[in-house]
């Protein structure tokens, strides 16, 4: 068997801060002994979360069984998953924000036709929607749950409450033509053909596109983590790790 080395592009101040979660974890389900350190525990994680590696590769590189591998790389996932803010706690600290950018996206992963609830009609492959909210500099501050790709974007949003928390919170919302008929406070671009527009819903509409487009360094961020990639785990365990790709981000960039 070959066996060779890979860089992980994340900062050491990550790799301890999620070093130090496991060690508290570790004392207080009285951990006495590991094959890995909390540090190399730590290492594994990151190294799943980021380079997308299987855990064939990791437990090669590591040194230990695959069933191993599962049991720490999922340990530490639903640690930084519970760490991860509430829509309430995003909105909360948000207030503030002149305003928000809604957009969604779709995580590809590897379903056959015959799994229609995955499949996006709007995106021609199979997917989890999960939406993400952005402030005006383009800087991530929530992602949410997964749904089937089928689901539409306007009707994830309201599904995770985000509509509603907007409106209570009175916070204004810049969102695509997908959201069309939310109401509460997210605003939307006019609808129709270009050449249908007047001049002034067509200006109306290229403010809307340059502000939109400051979600997508949000999405990018999410998405740099590459396993979100190209999903190939159970539906199920997908929330956890967007949750926890979550964490990882905002620690890193707070």
């Amino acid at each position: 068997m070959l066996v060779y080395s890979s860089a992980v592009d994340v900062s050491g101040s990550t790799l301890r801060f999620l070093a130090a979660r496991l060690r508290e974890h570790r004392w207080a389900i009285g951990t006495r002994w590991r094959r890995l350190t909390a540090g190399r525990q730590a290492l594994l994680a990151l190294a799943y979360l980021r380079n997308g590696h299987t855990y064939a590769q990791l437990a090669t590189g590591f040194g230990i069984g695959i069933t191993t591998v599962y049991r720490y790389v999922a340990e530490a996932v639903e640690l930084l998953a519970a760490l991860a803010p509430t829509l309430a706690e995003a909105v909360r600290a948000a207030s503030m924000k002149a305003y928000l950018i809604l957009d969604g996206t779709l995580l590809s992963i590897d379903r056959i036709a015959a799994d229609r609830p995955f499949y996006s009609g709007k995106h021609t492959k199979h997917g989890m929607n999960v939406q993400v909210i952005a402030d005006p500099k383009g800087r991530l501050l929530w992602a949410s749950p997964a749904l089937p790709g089928a689901v539409h974007d306007v009707r994830a949003a309201r599904e995770h409450g985000i509509i509603d928390a907007l409106a209570v919170a009175g916070i204004d919302c810049w969102a695509d033509k997908g959201y069309q008929g939310t109401g509460g406070t997210v605003r939307v671009p006019y609808r129709g053909r270009w050449e249908g527009l007047s001049a002034g819903q067509q200006a109306v509409n290229r403010s809307y596109a340059k502000i939109r487009a400051l979600v997508e360094p949000a999405v990018a961020a999410l998405k740099s983590w590459r396993l979100l990639r190209r999903l190939r785990c159970s539906t199920t365990r997908i929330t956890s790790l967007v949750q926890a790709v979550l964490s990882l981000h905002l620690t890193s960039s707070g």
